[in-house]
């Protein structure tokens, strides 16, 4: 199966501004998650394991808007960053930000393509090891 967009990210110069802004005007739900300086988009329903219940749909993200990410960005899931990284950097794109370990969830990375639009990549977190983890940066771990 081709890897999936599954979830999008919305940089915010006033995040709580943007929050309620969004939350009002699609009755999304914004759940702010400090320890990861990150705001949670619930746009649909989702299990316990906060996965989309509806076929499709994603939730996603909103973050300070700062560096190189400064506009809405889609995600997409693949099984090894560091791999699609290297394909992508390949075919003419470029990393814009290596992975990243996000909590104890995954992993995220970004990279810009040949048209010079930032896209996201998520690896979903597997047990490590410290081979795993070895020169890799870490945000909120």
């Amino acid at each position: 199966m081709a890897p999936a967009v599954v979830h999008f990210e919305i940089p915010a110069d006033d995040e709580d501004r943007a929050a309620k802004f969004y939350s009002s005007a699609f009755d999304w739900g914004v759940q702010p998650m400090p320890e990861l300086s990150y705001t949670m988009i619930t746009t649909t329903p989702k299990d316990d394991s906060g996965m989309p219940t509806v076929p499709g749909a994603i939730n996603g993200g909103m973050f300070r808007r700062q560096g190189p990410v400064v506009s809405p960005v889609v995600t997409v899931a693949v099984d090894d960053i560091d791999e699609a990284l290297g394909r992508i950097e390949s075919l003419g794109g470029s990393t814009v930000s290596p992975r990243q370990k996000v909590g104890s969830m995954g992993w995220s990375a970004y990279f810009k393509d040949t048209e010079g639009n930032i896209v996201g990549l998520w690896q979903n977190a597997e047990p490590e090891t410290g081979a795993d983890t070895a020169n890799r940066n870490d945000i909120g771990a």
